[in-house]
């Protein structure tokens, strides 16, 4: 097998980071640093929140921002750590509200100078709360049509965090994709109760091996730590996982954060509204999102075909469905 690794765009990150240079950097000569604040409920090792962390990093680097940030902050927690960084000035709130919708948002409504750009399953809301979505996808669909043309039990296993619209929407997607090549594979599905819990997943990962699976979409880390156990193969999910599992990840449904922070960046820069919802610039056909692969790992005619519906993606000629319910 060559272990070459195919990226169309290999700036997913890459890419998103040097787009928010040149854009940026007008901004960043004419003007202080963009005080911005992260809240991470997680560790900012979870692939998610490391998106999130890497992309802030870097615009920090730039110097487009200064950025502080708090890590496994609680559901609890959260509201609390929203108004303090707010009434330390910083003019840029990052982070998640999945766990704290409702609250989130009457902690924006009471300091209307501050503005709030977090990962929601709700929609935005008055001028200065706005949303984004995690839409990789995209990368899920084309992973599972390699998926459902490698697997030989014709058996496939997913393990996500939590059943919210968009943990459902990937873990569909990935299943839309193998039953678009192989329509009679059997598609099993764990939700871990949690969005961090890498041993968790492990144990969910290796439950579903026992039931036949030989193929594993991990959309929470600690997924391909069963399949590297077993001996099976694995997809990842936001960041590429194939230099830490060479010879189990075979593919990766990538998403970068930095188009989207960009675009909000700019927005409190020039005094816009962020009330509105992000998540279009985190796309595959906006360069948001990708596919990774190890060319050689699918046969060359499930590799033909994936790249086909990949280019139709990018031109809009093909919709990846967004099914948002809880997947069975």
């Amino acid at each position: 097998m060559n272990r070459e690794v195919i990226l169309s765009r290999r700036a997913v990150l890459a890419s998103g980071i040097a787009l928010g240079v040149s854009a940026l950097a007008p901004m960043a000569r004419a003007a202080a640093p963009l005080k911005v604040a992260g809240i991470h409920a997680s560790p900012v090792e979870n692939a998610w929140n490391s998106c999130l962390h890497a992309a802030l990093q870097a615009a920090a680097k730039d110097g487009v921002i200064e950025y502080v940030f708090s890590e496994g902050v609680s559901g609890t927690d959260y509201p609390r750590a929203m108004r303090e960084y707010a009434e330390q000035g910083n003019k840029l709130i990052i982070g998640e509200a999945y766990a704290v919708e409702k609250e989130a948002r009457l902690v924006a409504a009471d300091y209307p100078d501050t503005a709030f750009v977090l990962g929601s399953s709700g929609n935005e809301e008055g001028s200065n709360f706005g949303v984004f979505g995690t839409w990789n996808h995209d990368g899920a669909y084309l992973a599972g049509m390699l998926a459902g043309k490698m697997t030989k039990s014709n058996i496939v296993g997913s393990v996500g965090a939590i059943p919210i619209p968009e943990v459902n929407m990937l873990i569909n997607a990935f299943a839309a994709g193998v039953k678009a090549v192989n329509p009679d594979a059997k598609h099993l599905v764990a939700f871990i109760g949690t969005f961090f819990d890498p041993p968790k997943a492990r144990e969910a990962g290796l439950a579903q091996i026992d039931s036949g699976a030989d193929i594993l979409f991990g959309e929470r880390i600690g997924t391909a730590d069963a399949a590297k156990e077993r001996g099976i193969k694995a997809v990842g999910s936001l960041i590429d996982y194939s230099p830490r599992y060479p010879e189990t990840v075979f593919a990766n449904a990538l998403w970068g954060f930095r188009p989207i922070l960009n675009a909000a960046i700019a927005d409190v820069a020039a005094g816009k509204p962020v009330g509105k919802n992000y998540t279009a610039f985190g796309l595959m056909k906006e360069g948001g999102s990708d596919i990774v692969y190890v060319k050689g790992a699918a046969s060359s005619e499930a590799e033909a075909a994936m790249e086909k519906v990949r280019a139709d993606i990018k031109s809009g000629a093909f919709e990846v469905p967004k099914t948002m319910d809880e997947p069975k």
